[in-house]
């Protein structure tokens, strides 16, 4: 792995020497996601592999291009898991993809995002050196933690070499409930379940039907059965795959863009045109609709959130919900601190930097 390592420091500097961007790639399964691509591609896929994975202390250490079937796979054995289910993509998605997007799936509401399970991490910036921050355990994350800084960078701060992730282990048992109401039943419901002691691991409205599942010891989740109701879907395993996956049915076709609302999960429903998919206890509202940017930015920010353009659409309107000038000062002062070349996929996250 020296020489992989060496052949990045080789390519950031005569990138720095050119003023040549750099684009950071593992197998390229969120190409779509972030401003438009720019530069040559910086292949993370030939620094893969576990690094050390201890299910006694709950935390695995892989490189970046490892990809998530091979961490899967070791988890799996001991009966653990990447607790924020990040999307897989066909199991093609890399460790280092997965912390620089910054993306969680449905259990993301019980348990926490990506950034929440990054421990320690690795990381080559724009002069070639190699950083380390955090550690392996939870004590040692203190101070200013540059780790979790990295969720959802894209990798505009330097190239992830590795990181260090807390894992869990599976639940002893799980089930799904389904109720059928509409969007403002669904939203007041979960905000009623969000509130009482209810082993809630995932939820989702869509199409007039709430689907909810529980997770954890056998005893919790059958009294959560008897006390919520509902009924039981044929399908709930391959359900929740296709959310974490992002293949079900409502993702397939957005001609005008699929737009990410992150909004306070007792906001009430927003009033704009177009499907809505609900999922976070109301938190993350997936939207398909040929409203502007500008309104649908505007009822994000009124309910209390931001709206994300996650994929399709015109991508002139700005990916990112706009960034307060504080705000944008310090990823200006953060980008210039860590790759004052300004190489590593310029643009990606905003278009000024």
């Amino acid at each position: 792995m020296d020489q992989v390592l060496q052949e990045y420091r080789d390519r950031i500097a005569s990138a720095t020497a050119s003023k040549r961007a750099l684009r950071i790639r593992g197998n390229g399964t969120k190409d779509w996601y972030g401003q438009a691509l720019a530069g040559e591609v910086l292949d993370t896929t030939g620094y893969s592999g576990i690094v050390s994975y201890d299910p006694t202390e709950l935390v695995i250490t892989a490189r970046a291009g490892t990809t998530l079937r091979e961490i899967g796979a070791a988890l799996s054995e001991k009966k653990q898991m990447l607790a924020f289910e990040p999307p897989r993509f066909d199991g093609l998605a890399t460790i280092g993809g997965i912390v620089a997007s910054g993306l969680s799936g449905p259990r993301r509401q019980a348990v926490g995002s990506v950034r929440d399970f990054v421990l320690g991490s690795v990381l080559m910036d724009g002069k070639g050196e190699m950083l380390h921050f955090g550690g392996q355990v939870m004590k040692n994350v203190a101070g200013y933690d540059v780790s979790r800084l990295l969720a959802g960078s894209l990798g505009t701060l330097g190239l992830i070499l590795e990181v260090s992730v807390k894992v869990l282990p599976r639940p002893f048992a799980q089930h799904t409930l389904q109720f059928a109401m509409s969007e403002a039943d669904a939203l007041r419901q979960l905000n009623l379940w969000g509130g009482q002691p209810l082993p809630v691991s995932a939820s989702c409205w869509h199409d007039g039907m709430l689907t909810v599942r529980l997770s954890g010891a056998q005893a919790a989740v059958d009294a959560a059965i008897a006390r919520m109701g509902g009924s039981a879907p044929s399908d709930a395993d391959k359900f929740w795959d296709s959310l974490r996956e992002q293949s079900h049915a409502f993702f397939a076709d957005a001609p005008h863009g699929l737009w990410r609302v992150s909004v306070p999960t007792v906001a009430a429903p927003l009033q704009l045109p177009g499907e809505q998919m609900i999922e976070w206890g109301g938190a993350q509202r997936w939207l398909k609709t040929d409203a502007d940017a500008e309104s649908i930015r505007a009822a994000a920010a009124a309910a209390g959130g931001h709206a994300t353009l996650y994929k399709g659409g015109d991508k002139s309107v700005g990916v990112f919900h706009p960034l307060a000038p504080a705000v944008a000062r310090i990823h200006r002062n953060l980008k210039n601190a860590f790759d004052p070349s300004g190489i590593f996929n310029p643009g990606r996250l905003y278009p000024e930097f």
